[in-house]
């Protein structure tokens, strides 16, 4: 009797060591929330950075950077230990790019360096894959500049500026360029640029060994007159690309091909016809099988639901989703996949939905973050 419990000891002693071992390998890594936001033309609290559960959704604030005007657009480095911002975007003098050091143990950022953006308005940030190169978009003052990171993650000023000088069809947002976003190709051979203001978009070749002439050999696919190109995002597999249109609510699909767009199909983003549209933001999920676009206002605030057909690229609709706020700006998928974060600029809100791997569709939780002015997300999981 006695070695039958001492039998049943050992089974029960086994499992809670097992239990204990799989907990503590849970809870070791951690999950941070970086929001940017516009601080209302004034020194202000710009940069938060949350610890965010990747098993409940739950975001608590771990620390806040003030005194900081505009920081309207985020980036992290690619191995998540620097995160580049915009400051002073939507003023009337030139903008900057700073750089901070990301703490995952202390949960917070520190300040590392700034420069010069060469331009009006910086509105978006792109790194390379080796993450050894920046390229900021500035919209106003429609030009790219180009920074080299350095090893502890400073930036050096930039390297290259290019001006452009060009117009579409929309009067009041259509009458000169308007450099709105970037995005290396899945190679790192090519940049492409999303132009607002000409209805381009603008490729270039990426040389690293010519820092005088990084960015050459431009040239440009047209779409479609009053389109106005905003944001774009690479399939994982390198096959194809997707671009959102903001001035005609439409998402296009295209295939890459060694440096060229070939043109696939256009798809309404918004789910029914608007009279002014304002499509944002685009991302694809973790798994590669579903593709979400932000629509804002100002009849419809939404997310529409795409799946990507892995062998043509194509898209099929799969549902529309409120955004339960105003002017989604941007969004974020979660690293696990299981969460997407929306940032509704115009009611200080972030919204947070469980995401069904399966089907692709958005489910609200009953959770909020409370920020003034959301304007770009990003997050990363960290093992310590």
């Amino acid at each position: 009797m006695k070695l039958k419990y001492m039998k049943i000891f050992q089974i029960l002693f086994f499992f809670l060591l097992v239990n204990t071992l799989f907990s503590c390998k849970t809870v070791k890594g951690k999950t941070l929330l970086f929001v940017g936001s516009f601080t209302d033309k004034k020194p202000g609290k710009g940069i938060h950075v949350y610890e965010f559960s990747s098993h409940t959704g739950d975001a608590t604030l771990k620390y806040t950077l003030d005194h900081i005007t505009n920081t309207s657009f985020l980036r992290l480095s690619p191995n998540g230990q620097y995160l580049y911002s915009v400051v002073d975007s939507q003023m009337d003098y030139n903008g900057k790019v700073a750089a901070f050091k990301v703490d995952s143990l202390k949960l917070d950022i520190s300040f590392i360096n700034s420069q010069d953006c060469g331009g009006l308005n910086p509105a978006h940030l792109e790194i390379d894959n080796t993450g050894k190169y920046l390229v900021n978009s500035n919209y106003s003052d429609p030009s790219l500049s180009v920074f080299k990171i350095n090893s502890n993650g400073s930036l050096n000023p930039y390297e290259q500026v290019i001006r452009f000088k060009d117009s579409s069809i929309i009067k009041g947002r259509q009458e000169s360029a308007h450099i709105h976003s970037s995005n290396f190709s899945p190679d790192g051979k090519f940049l492409f640029v999303q132009d607002l203001g000409a209805d381009k978009i603008r490729s270039f070749t990426f040389n690293k060994n010519n820092s005088n002439f990084m960015l050459k050999n431009e040239r440009y696919i047209k779409v479609k007159p009053g389109s106005g190109p905003r944001h774009f995002i690479f399939h994982s597999n390198g096959k194809y690309g997707y671009g959102v249109n903001e001035l005609s609510g439409e998402i296009i699909a295209y295939k890459y091909d060694n440096g060229q767009l070939i043109y696939i199909e256009a798809y309404n983003s918004y789910e029914k016809q608007q009279d002014i549209y304002r499509s944002a933001d685009i991302h694809i999920s973790p798994d590669g099988k579903f593709l979400y676009a932000s629509n804002r206002g100002p009849e419809e605030d939404s997310i529409s639901i795409f799946s990507i057909n892995a062998v043509n690229g194509k898209l099929s609709l799969v549902a529309h989703e409120s955004t339960y706020g105003e002017h989604p700006r941007n969004f974020a998928i979660s690293p696990n996949g299981k969460f997407l974060l929306v940032a509704n600029q115009f009611s200080n809100n972030i919204v947070i939905f469980n995401r069904n791997r399966k089907t692709g569709k958005l489910q609200k939780l009953p959770l909020e973050i409370k920020v003034e002015n959301p304007s770009s997300i990003q997050m990363r999981a960290y093992k310590n």
